[in-house]
């Protein structure tokens, strides 16, 4: 089986770049494919693609290296076992408030007899290979989401899970979480503090933690903090940046 290069990276010790597509279409998901992110998530929880967007992204992402990448739009087994199916190496599950909620996303993307997951692999078998059944309950990379009240009250029961791969955090509605505005890269002493606990129990279980941020300078900063993988950027903000800066640099220049 293609062996899954996330994990091949915390094995060695590395980070893990990790770049968004939150636009359904698959000509722009190559462009960011081809930029040198060593992973890619296809956001069908708040992007604009739904799960029919999946398949053509996920094939314009494979024709290079970079590992693909779903977060679902919430944890139920259907639509996590269909993006496996489609080639997906890695599923991050939302809003996931305790162990047994944890339990039940592991579950869905593992195979009899350590997880419920169906056999299918339409696509997953041709990108991943021949032995793709016999091996994805190793490869694939499970991360269930801390963000909630709830979540935060029972990070050491959902970080002990048998099976999670990672804690991945959503900083927005973390936020909510601390009674504070939602925002990425947020500042807050709290917030900090509070994304500093996550990442010490996710390894004091021995799993990995990530962080999803805003920007170059806050993604460093998560890194030189010990996290193993950042969220850096979106495709969409990258639109947005640039045509806002040449905009900004044309006016500056003619005005």
């Amino acid at each position: 089986m293609r062996p899954n290069k996330i994990k091949q990276m915390w094995a060695d010790g590395k980070f893990v770049t990790l770049g968004w597509l939150s636009i359904s279409h698959g000509f722009t998901a190559e462009v960011m494919a081809r930029q040198g992110f060593d992973a890619l998530c296809v956001d069908l929880q708040h992007g604009t693609s739904e799960l029919k967007d999946v398949l053509p992204m996920l094939q314009a992402v494979s024709q290079t290296d970079t590992v693909p990448v779903v977060r679902v739009a919430w944890n139920e087994p259907a639509a996590i076992m269909k993006a496996l199916d489609l080639g997906a190496y890695g599923i991050i599950v939302p809003l996931v408030n305790n162990a047994e909620e944890a339990a039940a996303a592991v579950a869905a993307c593992r195979y009899p007899p350590v997880g419920i997951r169906s056999n299918g692999p339409v696509r997953a078998v041709h990108y991943g290979g021949a032995d793709y059944v016999a091996n994805a309950n190793d490869e694939v990379v499970v991360m269930a989401m801390i963000e909630t009240k709830e979540g935060l009250a029972n990070l050491d029961e959902i970080c002990a899970t048998p099976g999670l791969d990672a804690v991945y955090i959503g900083p927005a509605d973390l936020s909510f979480a601390l009674g504070m505005a939602p925002r990425g890269d947020n500042p807050d002493p709290v917030h900090i503090a509070t994304c500093d606990k996550i990442r010490e129990t996710a390894h004091a279980n021995g799993i990995k933690a990530v962080m999803h941020c805003a920007s170059a300078e806050f993604a460093a900063g998560a890194i030189a903090r010990g996290f193993d993988m950042v969220m850096l950027t979106a495709d969409l903000a990258c639109m947005v940046a640039g045509a806002r800066q040449q905009l900004d640099d044309f006016k500056a220049r003619t005005s």
